[in-house]
C-alpha cells in the first residue's frame, strides 16, 4: 500500500524548493539588481565622492570617461529593476522616453560619466514625467548588454522600461 502523506510531503517540499528560485517560481517577478551587479569581475565602482574630485568646468566630461573593463551578460533577456537617476536623452511633449539611468546624482551632467558598464540606456513607450534629476526612481523592464553612444556617454546596458516608479525601499 502507497502511502499518500508521504508523497504530499514530497510536492510540498518541491513546492518550497521552488520558492527558493524566484524566477523559475514566479514568471512574473522581476531580478533586482545592484550596480555592481553589472561590473565583470575584478572591476570596482568608482565612487561619487572622487567623481566630485574633477574639474567641472570641462567643457567635454566624456572625454573623461573611465574605460570600461567589459559587461556582465548574466541578465540578458531578464526581467530586472534597477535603482538609479533619469538623465534625459528624449521627450515626448513634457515627458522622458529615453534616457541614461546612472547609478548616482549628477553622473553624465555634472561630472564625467561612469564606465560605460555602469549606464543603462533606458526606452519607455510610456513618456515618464520625471520629477527631474534629483528624483531617485526604480526600473523594471527587459534587461540587456548592448553598446550606445549617446552626447553625454557610451553605455554598455539597455532597458526597455515596463515600469518606471519612484524609489522606495
Amino acid at each position: 500500500m502507497v502511502d499518500f502523506r508521504m508523497d504530499r510531503r514530497a510536492v510540498l517540499a518541491g513546492i518550497g524548493a521552488l520558492s527558493c528560485l524566484p524566477e523559475i517560481a514566479l514568471a512574473n517577478d522581476y531580478v533586482d539588481l545592484d550596480w555592481s551587479d553589472l561590473l565583470p569581475d575584478g572591476q570596482v565602482a568608482i565612487p561619487p565622492l572622487l567623481q566630485d574630485l574633477v574639474d567641472h568646468e570641462l567643457t567635454n566630461p566624456m572625454s573623461l570617461q573611465p574605460e570600461s573593463l567589459g559587461v556582465r551578460t548574466d541578465w540578458n533577456g531578464k526581467t530586472v529593476r534597477i535603482p538609479g537617476f533619469v538623465v534625459p536623452i528624449d521627450y515626448s511633449g513634457t515627458g522622458v522616453t529615453a534616457f541614461i539611468l546612472v547609478p548616482f546624482v549628477g553622473a553624465c551632467v555634472h561630472v564625467p560619466p561612469p564606465p560605460a558598464n555602469q549606464l543603462v540606456f533606458v526606452t519607455t513607450e510610456t513618456a515618464y514625467e520625471s520629477a527631474g534629476l534629483y528624483e531617485p526612481v526604480d526600473v523594471i523592464g527587459a534587461f540587456q548588454t548592448a553598446s550606445t553612444s549617446t552626447q553625454l556617454a557610451q553605455v554598455a546596458y539597455a532597458l526597455s522600461a515596463d515600469q518606471i516608479i519612484p524609489y522606495k525601499r
